[in-house]
């Protein structure tokens, strides 16, 4: 990465796999010790595999994660929050993601546009770092690449998965093991505006 470009990792948790619809439930993102975690009250039901990886679940009487009431943040504010706390870097963002491609930059960037705030994130995110392709660069023949698997192989440890903080600590642990190459990087990098959706 250039020097003037700061790079904060993020993961969404979310109501299901399928990012044309999905809701957000959770998003967090970590630099350095600066941590940002947001909670939102989803549109859409939780599938059943969402609520078995997450722990998530909602009622009439809000969110709950693993059973235990969760404070949750109109949807448009946790973007703007997000937004103020990416802009306090003060240098152009790269988001890195653990299949940013994939799924949280077409995830992400559908919502912004639905909260007509993709404009104002584009004026701080630059470009998004998929850290799945690039772990399948740097790393040839590993079994899985899945980011608890990478985990167990390149820390020696296992974590709570599927908590987006604890996801972006982790993938933030992960990228300063590996100390990928400018040019590495660089291959698994795209611009913000060029997120399909």
């Amino acid at each position: 990465m250039s020097d003037n470009k700061t790079i904060v990792f993020f993961d969404l948790e979310t109501t299901g796999l399928n990012t044309y619809v999905c809701d957000i439930i959770q998003l967090s993102a970590v630099c350095g010790e600066r941590v940002f975690n947001v909670y939102t009250l989803p549109r859409c039901a939780l599938t059943e595999s969402a609520k078995q990886v997450t722990g998530f679940t909602v009622s009439d009487d809000g969110l709950f994660l693993h059973g235990v009431h969760v404070h949750t943040t109109p949807l448009v504010e946790a973007l703007t929050s997000f937004i103020a706390f990416l802009r306090s870097f003060r240098r152009p963002v790269v988001l890195a993601a653990h299949n940013a491609r994939g799924f949280d930059a077409p995830i992400l960037t559908r919502v912004l546009t639905q909260c007509s705030l993709r404009q104002e994130f584009q004026q701080v995110v630059s470009e998004f770092l998929d850290t799945f392709l690039l772990s399948k660069n740097l790393f040839c023949g590993l079994s899985s690449y899945s980011q608890e698997n990478l985990v167990r192989h390149f820390l020696g440890t296992t974590y709570n998965a599927h908590n987006a903080v604890e996801d972006a600590k982790m993938l933030q642990e992960l990228y300063r093991t590996w100390r990928p190459s400018k040019q590495s990087v660089l291959r698994c990098t795209f611009r913000a505006t060029q997120v399909l959706l």
